[in-house]
């Protein structure tokens, strides 16, 4: 049987076809956020549909909230380190077994604040490509807030409520013993490196019947709250030892004056008495002297 340059060509476009039409598939992952504790390890699923190999394929890790945002990259069968985000740098992996069956998840330890955002599982083979998008969001519960007193202040004693290591930002709140906003200062927010949260938030309280007052530091989006209460003791409200005190020393004060004044008058009065008889005793001498 005679093959003809025809025939040729035509099993050369049916194997192309054929490979272009093997390398067609999808990339799936979790519809619904996925919710990382703080300090945990998660795993980010993504794989290929059909569940063909991505062992000589691209597989490329992207935070869509960074610019340049290269989470991890695998490519030629190995790890490609270049342009990585720093934060990143020896917390992420492949799982290599599994990538013969078109297992492309990512694994991300030690989770932080900064690691929140939308990830996209991008993978590439030589004719085809496609993508999928995951949100991860973050959760930190931090410390039990820390109250100290920073003593008496213009309308009542000041307080001061602080606590750090929370994610997302959360929220302040003084209370009185019936659960009632107290009026406050504005928040101070500061946010680390790893992107924890620390809030810190000033008051000025009046004395009550209870003297109680809570400082409450809440998040709603992760439905937690922590809640520290003091109590004052209503010496620390007593305003009259102070104002007593001062009046004490103005009125040393004055008698210290009062006295010295004195004492200098009484001083110059001798001395002009002295001086007036000196002067009596020279008038003296000079009549006895004209009389001769």
């Amino acid at each position: 049987m005679k093959v003809t340059q025809l025939d040729c060509l035509c099993v050369i476009l049916l194997h192309l076809l054929h490979t272009a039409g093997s390398e067609k598939f999808e990339v799936l992952g979790p519809t619904d956020p996925i919710v990382a504790v703080a300090g945990d390890d998660i795993i980010l699923p993504c794989y290929l549909k059909p569940n063909i190999s991505a062992e000589d394929m691209t597989v490329d890790w992207l935070n869509l909230d960074f610019i340049d945002g290269r989470v991890f990259r695998y490519q030629n069968h190995r790890i490609i380190r270049e342009d990585q985000i720093p934060s990143y740098i020896g917390r992420t992996s492949l799982f290599k077994e599994e990538l013969w069956r078109g297992n492309t998840s990512l694994k991300l330890t030690r989770v932080q604040g900064t690691d929140e955002g939308r990830y996209k599982c991008f993978i590439k083979a030589k004719s085809w490509y496609d993508d999928f998008t995951i949100q991860v969001l973050v959760k930190a519960v931090g410390s039990k807030p820390v109250v100290s007193i920073e003593g008496h202040r213009e309308g009542g004693m000041g307080l001061l409520c602080e606590s750090e290591g929370w994610h997302p930002q959360p929220e302040l709140l003084w209370l009185d013993s019936e659960g009632v906003h107290l009026s406050a200062g504005p928040p101070e927010t500061h946010r680390d490196f790893k992107g924890f949260y620390t809030v810190k938030q000033h008051v000025i309280v009046q004395e009550t019947n209870t003297n109680r007052f809570t400082c409450r530091v809440q998040q709603s989006r992760i439905n937690e709250k922590i809640e520290t209460e003091v109590h004052l003791p209503s010496e620390l409200f007593d305003y009259a030892t102070p104002l007593r005190m001062a009046f004490i020393v103005l009125c040393c004060l004055g008698a210290v004056t009062v006295i010295g004044l004195s004492l200098a008058i009484y001083c110059i009065c001798i001395k002009k008495g002295v001086i007036i008889d000196q002067l009596k005793l020279q008038r003296a001498d000079q009549s006895k002297e004209g009389g001769k």
